[in-house]
């Protein structure tokens, strides 16, 4: 399920063309899903309320859809989450970002954060890829390392640094080091503060 890029794959193809912000107009997400099939993106990532009027607007493109869970805090009941990426996906998500409890991570509860995250990833299984965002500008490298390991193990495809809500975003620095804390199966997606 994880794509690698390389020199001669057209970067469009695995880039999502995001639109998260909470004043976001009818019209905002309309130009969203214009400018995803016009640049050919991977997929629109926008919240749970847009995905089946994105999947209306897309119908006969390849752009996918993908939706948030647990957005941006990710300090929601697990069954909320559950709950939530599920009706994305039967609205027409093949992607879920879910938001790991950042808390429970600072407070070393991996096992806790594990059981979130593999309900999630359970409840949607074989319909829609999990990715699994660490909110990674609250964390040490420590913490970074335990979370990647934790969404791994939970079942999670993809491991990403951040929702763009939270303190920093993508660096180089965290791209490396959980690229290197999880197996070669497990993607590593950057997120936040990424312009060009």
């Amino acid at each position: 399920m994880v794509e690698v890029w390389t020199p001669d794959s057209s970067l469009a193809r695995f880039i999502d063309h995001t639109l998260l912000k909470p004043s976001a107009s009818e019209q905002d997400i309309l130009q969203l899903c214009k400018e995803a099939i016009a640049y050919k993106f991977y997929s629109v990532c926008v919240h749970g309320s847009w995905v089946a009027f994105c999947r209306k607007q897309l119908a006969g493109s390849d752009v996918a859809i993908s939706a948030v869970c647990g957005f941006p805090l990710g300090a929601m009941a697990t069954k909320v989450k559950v709950f939530e990426a599920v009706s994305a996906v039967e609205d027409g998500a093949r992607e879920i970002d879910m938001v790991l409890s950042i808390g429970a991570v600072l407070e070393g509860r991996l096992d806790s954060v594990s059981r979130d995250i593999a309900a999630v990833v359970k409840a949607v299984e074989n319909r829609a890829i999990v990715k699994v965002i660490l909110e990674t500008g609250f964390l040490d490298d420590r913490q970074k390392v335990e979370a990647s390991l934790a969404a791994e193990a939970a079942g999670a495809h993809y491991v990403k640094t951040s929702t763009g809500f939270g303190p920093g975003g993508a660096t180089e620095a965290d791209i490396k080091l959980m690229r290197a804390s999880v197996a070669a199966g497990t993607g590593v997606k950057a997120s936040g503060g990424i312009r060009d």
